[in-house]
């Protein structure tokens, strides 16, 4: 991701800070609109309600920041910003939650966002994180920087990652326990423990997580 020169900065203080919205919900899209040209630092260019209509708007149109949604109509936060990762796409982006939930944060640090707000915040810490990310800044709420690269998965052994990484191949109990020498009665109880730490139900429920995460996890560590 480039980060701006001093010049480009000084530059982007001078004009108008271009702003892309994204944002499935018209009525925030609306009032986000008021806002930003109600400040006279702000140029809403545009504002589109999927993820890919965003990711389209990136490869075409040059702005300074993205304003985008946690939920889009097609596709969700984590999912847009690691397609601008594998892209390589030169945005900057904030997300705009209106979900307190810690693990969002989290996503969107490990994902590279460079702004997180909430659409209850004040407008002054608005305006502040959409000035910060598009000087080239990093603005997000407070979150222990150790704990970033926390998930579900995290919390797993490596006997427990080899077995759901089997059970996405599609594998059954019988043919986990004939593979591995144990009984089904032994896998099950296996099986039980790995719900627990994920926080599942079942086996569906636990591939689906493991393929999320796996395609939301970047490319690199941070730091």
């Amino acid at each position: 991701m480039k980060i701006r020169s001093r010049t480009e900065n000084k530059a982007i203080e001078e004009r108008r800070v271009r702003v892309v919205v994204a944002e499935r919900n018209p009525l925030v899209i609306s009032a986000l609109r008021e806002m930003l040209e109600c400040d006279g630092r702000f140029e809403l260019l545009a504002s589109v309600q999927s993820g890919r209509h965003f990711l389209e708007l990136a490869t075409v149109r040059e702005f300074d920041v993205a304003v985008i949604g946690w939920k889009l109509s097609d596709m969700d936060g984590a999912d847009v910003l690691a397609e601008v990762q594998d892209s390589k796409l030169n945005v900057r982006i904030a997300v705009f939650s209106n979900d307190h939930d810690i693990g969002i944060l989290k996503q969107c640090v490990r994902l590279g966002a460079q702004g997180y707000c909430f659409q209850f915040d004040d407008p002054a810490i608005i305006f502040d994180t959409i000035l910060a990310v598009a000087h080239g800044r990093i603005c997000i709420p407070y979150i222990d920087i150790n704990k970033v690269n926390d998930t579900p998965l995290s919390r797993l052994t490596v006997r427990e990652r080899e077995l759901l990484a089997v059970l996405s191949d599609g594998w059954t109990n019988l043919q986990i326990a004939t593979r591995t020498g144990i009984s089904e009665n032994t896998v099950k109880y296996h099986l039980k423990n790995l719900y627990d730490k994920l926080d599942v139900r079942n086996r569906a429920m636990a591939v689906a997580l493991y393929s999320s995460e796996k395609r939301r996890s970047p490319k690199s560590p941070i730091g």
